[in-house]
């Protein structure tokens, strides 16, 4: 892990993305290069970057393999001319004939690529509002869970749907992350009900900053998102938060605040591993005695 003495600022890239990954593309550049002028030293996109396609065909008529992926290839040069990390939320890639991934990349200010994660957890869900969705039909799921230092700590990838998982963050804080990367494309619905205290439970029970890049708006495949792209610190507190449009959210980040919360309640250093008994109730007897 590299030095954590520093402060650094943290630009949620907000978008609204579209069926053309090329469209898609020049918002995101534009808003990066919005960001790097207001400060930037680390700007995080959504899930779903180049592009939110409603079927399967949209979906395979538009994506390629990594090495194919013009988009990152871009990203990897922005990074390079901005001279900062950009963690490209994901990007649908295809992995094979049927099947794709949900796969993030953290790019450094040189633009080599530092990390890479396939998102865990599958969407497949029914929202009792007629949306229903089933990530699994089109996407693989990864396997490993991944963490990547950077100069102000250690960072834990994860997308969307994974938010509701908490051991897989609690494994992410126990590895060494400060920084929990949650870039998302939340249902309204759900976020509605849940983002917010999702997002700053993370946060406070691993005492690490979340940072959480959203799309948000109603999307040319017809999908409806929550936005609202969040920044929390490990106590808990929003530190900066979008609306419902594009846009840049921005934040200050003190690493030295992961260790005063960590200080002030350690429960990493409390928890547990337990087994879990399931008690054989002990047989009666029940006597009739009669008189």
């Amino acid at each position: 892990m590299t030095g954590t003495s520093a402060t650094f600022k943290a630009a949620m890239i907000q978008m609204r993305s579209g069926l053309s990954p090329a469209a898609n593309l020049d918002d995101a550049v534009r808003m990066i290069g919005e960001a790097k002028a207001a400060g930037a030293d680390y700007a995080q996109t959504p899930e779903m970057t180049n592009l939110l396609a409603a079927n399967r065909e949209q979906l395979f008529a538009a994506i390629v393999e990594e090495e194919h992926d013009t988009s990152l290839a871009a990203y990897r040069e922005l990074a390079r001319k901005l001279g900062i990390f950009i963690h490209i939320g994901s990007l649908a890639i295809k992995v094979s004939p049927d099947k794709a991934a949900n796969r993030s990349f953290l790019i450094t200010p040189q633009g080599d690529i530092a990390a890479r994660y396939d998102k865990i957890h599958m969407f497949d869900v029914d929202l009792g509002n007629g949306e229903s969705y089933r990530e699994s039909r089109n996407y693989r799921p990864g396997e490993q869970a991944v963490i990547s230092s950077m100069p102000w700590g250690v960072l834990g990838l994860t997308v969307c749907y994974d938010l509701r998982f908490p051991a897989l963050y609690r494994a992410l804080a126990e590895a060494g992350a400060t920084l929990l990367a949650i870039p998302s494309a939340f249902t309204k619905p759900t976020g509605e009900a849940h983002w917010h205290v999702l997002m700053r439970a993370r946060a406070i029970e691993n005492g690490s900053f979340v940072l959480a890049s959203a799309q948000a708006g109603k999307h040319e495949s017809g999908r409806e998102t929550y936005g609202h792209s969040i920044i929390v610190d490990p106590w808990g507190r929003v530190l900066a938060e979008g609306g419902t449009e594009p846009g840049v959210i921005m934040a200050e980040i003190d690493p030295a605040q992961v260790t005063k919360a960590r200080s002030k309640v350690p429960s990493l250093q409390h928890g547990r591993r337990f087994e879990i008994v399931e008690p054989i109730a002990e047989a009666t007897h029940l006597h009739l005695v009669r008189e």
